[in-house]
């Protein structure tokens, strides 16, 4: 009997695994080094193991950007749930969320992100996505200038992915607190 049979199989760790070792290889290597063969490895299954759970890199692609939604989603909903300010709420947690001060650790999402821009089912998820939460949140950050923050710190994100080495970085914290005020009702 071969070691596989022997072993307990737990799909939803084994997918798991793989998404996580996804996110850090788009981390580490990039979106382009992304392969089916490389996760693979990675997550110490076979090729086929991969694409039993993920039919294609694809797939494998589309299930990384629904899970750092859903995990954008659970850390907005969090720091919403925190916030006693009602209007600008989203926002606030919108900007918190997409501008961490302490960015030293790059983010999956932000090659995702990149990712969406060309991806049209990406694309479509993050439309739907966003809309969703923008529909739901029209009470309390449906102004105008709320939008331009948010805007603005979608911004952030590519300007942090259009960086040159060498160039100083941007004073995050700064930025983030003049974001915050600007949610603020007047």
């Amino acid at each position: 009997m071969s070691l596989a049979n022997q072993r307990k199989k737990e799909p939803d760790v084994v997918r798991q695994k793989l998404l996580d070792c996804a996110a850090q290889i788009l981390v580490d290597r990039g979106l382009a080094n992304l392969t089916v063969q490389a996760v693979a490895e990675a997550a110490g299954v076979t090729k086929g193991g991969l694409l039993h759970h993920f039919a294609s890199k694809q797939k494998l692609t589309e299930a990384l950007f629904a899970e750092q939604l859903r995990v954008l989603d659970a850390e907005i909903d969090a720091a919403m749930a925190a916030d006693p300010v009602a209007y600008g709420r989203f926002t606030r947690a919108y900007v918190r969320s997409t501008l961490r001060v302490d960015h030293r650790e790059p983010c999956p999402c932000a090659a995702l992100n990149v990712s969406a821009l060309i991806d049209p089912a990406l694309r479509q998820a993050w439309g739907d996505w966003y809309k969703a939460r923008l529909s739901r949140h029209r009470d309390t950050d449906g102004d105008l200038a709320l939008q331009l923050v948010r805007y603005a710190a979608d911004g952030v994100w590519l300007e942090d992915l259009t960086a040159q080495a060498g160039e100083p970085p941007i004073d995050r914290k700064a930025l983030l607190s003049q974001m915050i005020e600007l949610t603020r009702k007047r």
